[in-house]
């Protein structure tokens, strides 16, 4: 199986990638995310991981091996295929479809298109254990949005805001962005409060 593919990069594409490795251009189906992490004309590396079916075989690139982890974890789901996981890795980062399943959060996952209610679950039911074990970044994330939950809910409280309406707009926020900073919560609440 081809693990990785080292070359200069001849043509860039949102939805692929053409590198060229010793006069052998390979083309890379990728996410909106590597896309942008791509430089425009040097030397790359991408991750990749062959699809076979009896129709095609399709080269998938992936800019670290983190993407390729989630997106090997996403395919081996019954009802998502290998279009469906890019389409995800597309739509949010890495980090974000991990905190999404940690947190059984199924509307994160229910917004991407062609994924439904039934497919989320099944995402979260199947990959939720596998994605803490080999992560392990629940208690640590978790803890660091409480931390920052409690210093933004302080600010406010400074500020002049009343903690139990701060407490409700900074639990929402969270919601939608599990990772966000200090700052990033405090000027997200000011424009809700």
């Amino acid at each position: 199986m081809i693990t990785q593919v080292r070359g200069k990069l001849v043509e860039k594409n949102p939805t692929y990638a053409v590198v060229d490795c010793n006069g052998v251009g390979y083309l890379l189906h990728i996410s909106l995310n590597t896309f942008s992490s791509l430089p425009d004309t040097e030397a790359v590396l991408l991750y990749t991981h062959l699809s076979i079916r009896e129709d095609a075989h399709t080269l998938f690139g992936f800019i670290n091996k983190t993407e390729r982890e989630i997106f090997k974890f996403l395919i081996s789901v019954s009802g998502v295929g290998p279009s469906i996981a890019r389409t995800m890795l597309s739509s949010m980062t890495s980090e974000e479809i991990q905190q999404a399943i940690a947190s059984e959060n199924v509307a994160v996952i229910q917004s991407v298109k062609g994924i439904g209610a039934k497919t989320a679950q099944r995402v979260i039911v199947d990959l939720k254990d596998k994605i803490l074990k080999t992560f392990d970044f629940d208690e640590v994330s978790v803890s660091a949005s409480n931390t920052n939950k409690e210093e933004a809910l302080s600010a406010l409280e400074v500020l002049g805001f009343a903690r139990k309406q701060s407490d409700k707009v900074i639990t929402t926020i969270l919601k939608e962005n599990a990772g966000a900073t200090v700052e990033q919560l405090i000027k997200l609440a000011l424009k809700n409060l």
